[in-house]
């Protein structure tokens, strides 16, 4: 039935469920397996075959997730070997270079595989500098993970791979994996890295997500814009991305708060590689220092509120709703009239629509007018697959409160 010999088994569908996959949606959840034919290994290739036994997609197998299968091929003739892997992370690597111009240069810094954007469903790749960080998300893409250290070495030109473990995923896929040197040299304990003419401090082995929030460097520029001249307060600065733009775009004073100690001290080192010294940092939580402010009577021109995910599933929705909107609430209380409100959600289950209907009522609790100037996503390098829109994580708004 297949023309690629290392097909491990066959992934039949129940009646009237194929058309998202010959549609190119990559995730097969197990609700639509009807039967498997064979007795694959997790992350072994198998290919997905509507209820009648047509060909649909080849993809990786895995019997402990609830994404059964993970498609990568719609053609029955193209094995799932080291050359197509290879070719579909050039074309990623292409597109950074050749269509986006992002320099790769020694101290740059970029997303060069984005999972199914780049139809590598559980692969994440990002470049900083000389060193690549990767996380594998599946356990197909984990099974392979030695391959395509080596594959990105040779592409990239790195002098090493080093992997990093996003909190939560091993345990829904069902596999152990730590973060550790995948091949090459180790990451020093700092990397500089440059953007937008700035420098940031880096620590890949340590530093959340793969070292870095690169989705947000365009957010990060947008923002800048209005900040000379301004009071700006940085909430989850992390290491102060926001807040170092916006001190170097002019602002006047600038206050970074993060309740962790190590991502101050990484906004501390910013400051300083950009010779900016009017930033502030505060080691607190969130939460209790926007409601401290508040008492005080603090205000600010310009607020960014930036916070983690608060919702991985849908039962923890309601409560993460309930969280973004005291962060407005909060933040609204804190900016002075006509002031600038940033709020970014990276929480995927909360839409761009959703997140404007939570700002729309909380301003309309506080009695401020609100007017909506722009709406964004991820920088360019973070692409969205039209058929799996689902990357469409982030979002961000800008806004004027009156």
């Amino acid at each position: 039935m297949s023309s690629s010999a290392d097909v491990a088994g066959q992934v039949f569908l129940k009646p009237k469920r194929a058309q998202p996959f010959f549609g190119r949606h990559p995730w097969v959840f197990a609700g639509a397996v009807d039967r498997l034919e064979g007795v694959p290994d997790d992350g072994a290739v198998v290919d997905l075959r509507s209820h009648v036994g047509n060909f649909v997609a080849r993809g990786l197998f895995n019997a402990q997730s609830k994404i059964r299968v993970r498609l990568y091929s719609w053609d029955e003739a193209v094995p799932l070997d080291r050359d197509f892997f290879k070719t579909r992370l050039q074309r990623a690597i292409d597109l950074r270079h050749s269509v986006l111009k992002l320099n790769p240069a020694a101290d740059a810094a970029y997303r060069v595989v984005f999972s199914e954007a780049d139809v590598l469903s559980g692969l994440i790749v990002d470049r900083y500098g000389d060193w690549a960080t990767v996380q594998f998300n599946s356990v197909g893409m984990a099974a392979r993970q030695q391959m395509i250290g080596e594959l990105l070495t040779e592409l990239l030109g790195v002098k090493g791979v080093y992997r990093r473990t996003e909190k939560g995923i091993p345990k829904l896929e069902g596999f152990t994996l730590l973060d550790g040197s995948v091949c090459g040299e180790p990451p020093p304990a700092e990397l500089v890295v440059s953007e937008s003419g700035l420098k940031f401090a880096v620590n890949l082995t340590e530093g959340q997500k793969t070292g870095y929030y690169l989705d947000q460097r365009d957010n990060r520029a947008a923002v800048a814009k209005f900040c000379a001249g301004k009071r700006v307060l940085d909430a989850f600065s992390y290491s102060g991305g926001f807040g170092v733009y916006a001190a170097a775009a002019g602002a006047t004073e600038v206050e970074c708060v993060d309740a962790s100690e190590a991502a101050i001290m990484l906004g501390m080192r910013n400051a300083e590689l950009n010779g900016l010294t009017q930033l502030a940092f505060v080691k607190n939580d969130v939460f209790n220092h926007l409601d401290e402010l508040v008492k005080a009577g603090r205000k600010f021109d310009v607020l960014v509120l930036d916070p983690p995910k608060f919702a991985r599933d849908q039962h923890s929705l309601p409560q993460a709703l309930r969280g973004y909107r005291r962060l407005v609430q909060q933040g609204l209380k804190l900016l002075d009239r006509d002031g600038i409100l940033v709020k970014c959600c990276c929480t995927g289950l909360i839409s761009m629509q959703d997140l404007e209907d939570l700002i729309a009522q909380t301003a309309i609790d506080e009695k401020r007018d609100f007017q909506l100037l722009t709406r964004r996503g991820a920088a360019a390098d973070h692409p969205v697959s039209v058929t799996c829109r689902e990357g469409a994580y982030l979002k961000c708004i800008i806004g004027r409160a009156g």
